[in-house]
């Protein structure tokens, strides 16, 4: 054991190892890795939801994961290099991976190639439907990071391309479609949208000089904390219609109660004239929205059956 021990300790101490660690850590960095925290508890949601008259299985969980994974690092590796340039004239973006040097474009490439090419082999394994969806679902997701050169739209269109999530791993698991898995899509296509207006009040003067359009810098932070909000009530009533349409029990609830008054605290946080809390706002708030979101579906199926 303590040979073991010893052996774990050299390797962890060794430069290699922290080279490698320190590139991971990199190549994280580029794609925000900790941000699959918003959609992945949305996607696993649809499989819990789908699970009553389709069993699960490992295989099936697994290669719905690395979907996810493979076409969120595709569809991230594509925005950095599309932005990287406008990235690298922006003071609080001048220092992402690829305009400070840390990765290069060619890199950034092979990146987005290996998990395009991951996420067609997971589309592949689940089924013959999901490999012939797999291709239009990844463009639709790359034409995401050309969006805000021409419309202040990009964050309803980067809401809806995230929300396929939960739609496609219905499909995976179904292999089918109903309409009822289109409210848990619009919950997290609007989620999605009023958080990334939050987020894109921070550069809305940048925008604005650059010639890039966003809610913020085109219709003024004060009316984009107000379409923020509206599509976080949309947010929630979507939310509650789940609760009737799968027959959750009282622990969902319970769940969307406690995300009302999170989303509510989220837009306390930001305001017109204050933005230093948007971060608070974007990532703590939001990750646990959709941690309890997953926690009071899973429960609420438990208690009370799709």
């Amino acid at each position: 054991m303590d040979r073991l021990r010893n052996g774990l300790k050299n390797l962890i101490l060794s430069e290699n190892f922290k080279k490698a660690w320190e590139t991971l850590r990199v190549y994280g960095g580029m794609i925000k890795f900790s941000h699959t925290v918003f959609a992945l508890p949305f996607a696993l949601s649809a499989v819990i939801l789908a699970s009553e008259k389709h069993p699960l299985t490992f295989g099936v969980i697994f290669w719905i994961l690395v979907a996810m994974v493979g076409a969120r690092t595709a569809a991230m590796g594509v925005n950095r290099i599309v932005d990287a340039s406008i990235d690298k004239e922006n003071p609080r973006t001048a220092m992402r991976e690829i305009p400070g040097g840390k990765i290069s474009k060619r890199d950034a490439w092979l990146v987005v190639a290996g998990s395009s090419a991951l996420f067609f082999l997971a589309a592949a394994m689940l089924s013959p439907l999901c490999l012939k969806l797999s291709l239009p679902v990844l463009l639709f997701l790359f034409a995401y990071s050309f969006t805000k050169r021409f419309t202040w739209l990009c964050h309803i269109y980067l809401g809806l391309s995230i929300s396929l999530a939960p739609l496609g791993a219905w499909i995976a698991v179904t292999g089918g479609f109903t309409w009822r898995i289109l409210f848990l899509s619009l919950a997290l296509a609007t989620y999605i949208a009023g958080f990334d207006i939050l987020y894109a009040c921070q550069d809305s003067d940048f925008d604005r000089k650059r010639g890039l359009h966003s809610i913020p810098a085109n219709l003024g932070i004060q009316k984009a904390l107000k379409i923020s909000t509206a599509l976080h009530l949309v947010t929630f009533a979507t939310l509650f219609l789940l609760w009737p349409l799968f027959h959750l029990g009282w622990p969902y609830g319970l769940s969307i109660a406690i995300i009302g008054a999170l989303l509510v605290v989220e837009h306390l946080l930001v305001k017109p004239h204050d933005l230093s809390r948007v971060h608070v706002a974007f990532f703590h708030m939001n990750s646990i929205i959709s941690v309890v979101l997953f926690l009071g579906i899973a429960a609420g199926y438990l208690t009370g059956g799709v």
